[in-house]
C-alpha cells in the first residue's frame, strides 16, 4: 500500500500528462489515482474513516480521465441519473460548487454515497475508459470524485428551491435512504412533510449499520440537517405500525399520502443448533451497539457490548465485512469470515474484502457451519464447520455450494456474529392486511410509480427490494416522490 504523500506526488507528475486536446486514447493512458488510506495496523486501533478522500491535485487527475461521452453510458448505471459527465467536467475546471451543484439536482446525499455505494457494480461498471482497459478497476473513480466534491464543497451547499405550499400533507415512514429521496422530492414539490423514525437517532441504516470506519456519523447527520432546513418534520421514536398504523396517520391525522421505508431489519438465522446460545448475535445487534450505542466508546458509552477474543462471522456480504472489521476493533485477537463459496462469489464489494483482509481477518472458503458448541455458561466455545465444493450455477448465477460427507471439523471461538441477510420489517403488514406483500415480507408494488396496494401508500428501498443499495433505495424514493406528487396534484 502506497504512502499519501507518495500518491499525492504520483498525481503531481500525473498533472503534466494533462494537456487539451487530448484524445481518448491519451486520456485512458492517464493513471487512475488510487484512494489515500490509513495503515492498516494502525486503523485497526480507531474508528476514524480509512478512506482518506483525494486531494485536490488528485481529483483532477482523475477526472482528466473521464472521455466526456456524448452517449453518457455511466449515466445508465445510475439509479438517481446523476449527470456524471458534466459534474466530472466542472471537476476539471477546478469549479467544485458547480460541480455539486451538478450531483444535487438528482442526489441530496453526495457525501454518503460517494463513500458506501458499489461503483463498480453501477456508473464504472458502464464506463468507457475502463471497457477500453477490459478492467473496471480502471474506470474513472465516479464515487471516489463524488465524495471530493461533497466534502470540498460541505459548506457551501445550497438547499433545493422550495414550490409554494400545497396546503397537502405527507408521511414518510423511516428515515434510511429511500426515506430521506423521497423526503426531498415530494418537500420540493410545496408539500408538507413528516418523517417518523422509531429509533432515538434519525438515518435509518446509515446511523445503526455502516460503521464509523466507513461513514463517519457526522456527515450522516449534516446531511439530515438539510432536510431540516427545508422544513421537513422529523418525528423521532414513533414505531409506526404499533404507535400509530398507517390507517390512523392518513385518517385520523390528516396525511394525503404515505411512503413507507422501514427497510429490512429482520435478520435471518441459519437454524443451525446453537444458535440460542448467549455470545450469538445478528450482524445487526452487533452493529447497532457499535454503530448507533458507540459501545466502541467506552470512556463516554455505557453499551454493553460482549468481550470477544474468537470471533466467527457467518456470510460473505457487506455487511459481514462491516462486523468482522468491527469486532477487530472492539479487541478481538482473532476473526474468521465463514463462507461456503470461494472469495470471487462473496457478494460483498472487493474493496470491502480487500480492507478486510489487509486488516487480518481470515477468509475461511468452501466453509459451511453446522453447529455451534457451547460451554458450561452457556456461550459459545467452537463451530463445527463442514467443507464445501461449487457445484452447478444456482438462480443468482453464483456456482452452488455443495457440502461434503465426512468433512466436519471443528474450530473453538467465543463469538458468532450471524450475518445471511435480513427479511423486510414485518410491523406495518400485521396492521395494515390492506398492503399485498409477496412470500419473503417484501411490500409489492408497482415498478413505474412504487405504488402499493393500497390507496395513496407508496413503498421503496429494502423493504420492496429486500437488501439493497444505498443509492437503489434512493432511486425507489425519488421515483415514489414522482408518483406521489403527480397522485397529490390530481386528488381534490
Amino acid at each position: 500500500m502506497k504512502s499519501a504523500d507518495v500518491l499525492e506526488r504520483e498525481a503531481q507528475a500525473a498533472l503534466g500528462m494533462i494537456h487539451d486536446g487530448m484524445s481518448a486514447k491519451e486520456r485512458a493512458a492517464i493513471p487512475h489515482q488510487d484512494m489515500p488510506q490509513q495503515d492498516p495496523k494502525v486503523r485497526i486501533t480507531n474508528m476514524s474513516e480509512v478512506a482518506l478522500g483525494y486531494t485536490e491535485d488528485e481529483a483532477v487527475v482523475e477526472a482528466n480521465r473521464c472521455l466526456q461521452c456524448k452517449t453518457k453510458p455511466c449515466v445508465n448505471g445510475c439509479p438517481v441519473g446523476i449527470d456524471i459527465p458534466a459534474f466530472i467536467h466542472e471537476i476539471t475546471k477546478k469549479d467544485y460548487k458547480a460541480a455539486l451543484s451538478v450531483i444535487q439536482e438528482s442526489s441530496l446525499l453526495p457525501s454518503i454515497c460517494g463513500r458506501v455505494c458499489p461503483q463498480e457494480n453501477q456508473c464504472q461498471k458502464f464506463c468507457t475508459v475502463g471497457k477500453m482497459l477490459k478492467d473496471v478497476d480502471q474506470a474513472v473513480g465516479i464515487g471516489r470524485l463524488e465524495r471530493f466534491v461533497a466534502d470540498h464543497e460541505s459548506d457551501s451547499a445550497s438547499l433545493p428551491e422550495i414550490a409554494p405550499a400545497t396546503g397537502k400533507r405527507v408521511a414518510v415512514v423511516g428515515s434510511g435512504p429511500a426515506s430521506i429521496a423521497c423526503a426531498a422530492d415530494v418537500r420540493r414539490a410545496g408539500h408538507d412533510v413528516t418523517i417518523f423514525e422509531a429509533l432515538h437517532k434519525m438515518g435509518g441504516v446509515l446511523s445503526y449499520g455502516i460503521p464509523e470506519f466507513r461513514l463517519p456519523k457526522r456527515l450522516v447527520d449534516k446531511e439530515l440537517s438539510k432536510l431540516s432546513d427545508m422544513g421537513i418534520k422529523l418525528e423521532k421514536n414513533v414505531l409506526v405500525g404499533r404507535t400509530r398504523t398507517i390507517k390512523e396517520l392518513m385518517e385520523e391525522d390528516g396525511f394525503d399520502a404515505v411512503f413507507i421505508g422501514t427497510g429490512a431489519g429482520l435478520p435471518k438465522f441459519m437454524n443451525i443448533p446453537g444458535e440460542n446460545l448467549g455470545s450469538v448475535f445478528s450482524a445487526n445487534e452487533y452493529l447497532t451497539r457499535s454503530n448507533l450505542m458507540k459501545a466502541y466508546d467506552q470512556e463516554h458509552s455505557m453499551t454493553p457490548f460482549f468481550h470477544s477474543r474468537r470471533v466467527a462471522v457467518f456470510g460473505g456480504g457487506n455487511v459481514a465485512m462491516d462486523a468482522a472489521r468491527t469486532a477487530l476493533r472492539l479487541g478481538a485477537e482473532t476473526v474468521d469470515i465463514i463462507y461456503r463459496r470461494t472469495r470471487s462469489e462473496m457478494p460483498a464489494r472487493k474493496e470491502e474484502i480487500e480492507h478486510a483482509v489487509e486488516e487480518g481477518c481470515n477468509l475461511r472458503l468452501l466453509s459451511q457451519p453446522v453447529e455451534i458448541l457451547g460451554d458450561e455458561k452457556g456461550n459459545v466455545r467452537a463451530v463445527v464447520i463442514r467443507k464445501c465444493e461449487l457445484g452447478e450455477p444456482d438462480a443468482s448465477g453464483r456456482r452452488s455450494p455443495v457440502e461434503i460427507p465426512g468433512s466436519d471439523y471443528t474450530v473453538e471461538y467465543d463469538t458468532v456474529i450471524v450475518s445471511i441477510g435480513n427479511a423486510s420489517n414485518p410491523l406495518i403488514k400485521k396492521t395494515t392486511p390492506e398492503i399485498e406483500t409477496n412470500r419473503r415480507g417484501n411490500f409489492i408494488v408497482d415498478e413505474e410509480t412504487c405504488r402499493t396496494s393500497m390507496e395513496g401508500v407508496y413503498a421503496g428501498g429494502d423493504i420492496v427490494l429486500g437488501a439493497a443499495t444505498v443509492i437503489l433505495a434512493m432511486g425507489q424514493g425519488r421515483k415514489a416522490a414522482r408518483a406521489i406528487n403527480e397522485y397529490l396534484a390530481e386528488k381534490k
